[in-house]
């Protein structure tokens, strides 16, 4: 398996449902050295994680880029996209309750893509308000 892309297209973001695939996908990313990003059913519902400690101690994410990502999730749990229990960061990031694959996908890549220091794909997933 190749480490994925960044920019990471949202279809080649990994399903790493049930323990087998979640370990699998996370080893993948540490033998790559490479931040780990997937997707998780949880019945009708999906689940978004990302965590950069499998990108080794040299991959760094800046401290605004962590709070573009904090405030884009803020932004995801008052329109009720995700759960209010998101995980923000600085290291591990996770969203509960994503309400379709197609969305799911779209933030993990997004996310993905932020976390390797590009926040247009975020911003256009996940819109900064108006101000």
């Amino acid at each position: 398996m190749q480490p994925l892309p960044v920019p990471c297209p949202a279809d080649l973001i990994p399903d790493a449902t049930g323990t087998g695939a979640f370990h699998q996908a996370y080893r993948q990313a540490m033998a790559h050295r490479a931040v780990f990003v997937a997707i998780e059913s949880d019945g009708p519902r999906w689940t978004v994680k990302a965590d950069t400690l499998t990108a080794g101690p040299e991959h760094s994410v800046d401290d605004t880029v962590v709070q573009a990502i904090r405030a884009a999730i803020v932004r995801l749990v008052h329109a009720r996209e995700v759960d209010a229990d998101a995980y923000m960061g600085p290291i591990y990031f996770m969203m509960h309750s994503v309400s379709s694959e197609e969305r799911a996908r779209d933030l993990a890549a997004a996310l993905h893509a932020a976390l390797y220091g590009d926040l247009e794909p975020l911003d256009r997933a996940v819109p900064p308000t108006a101000g």
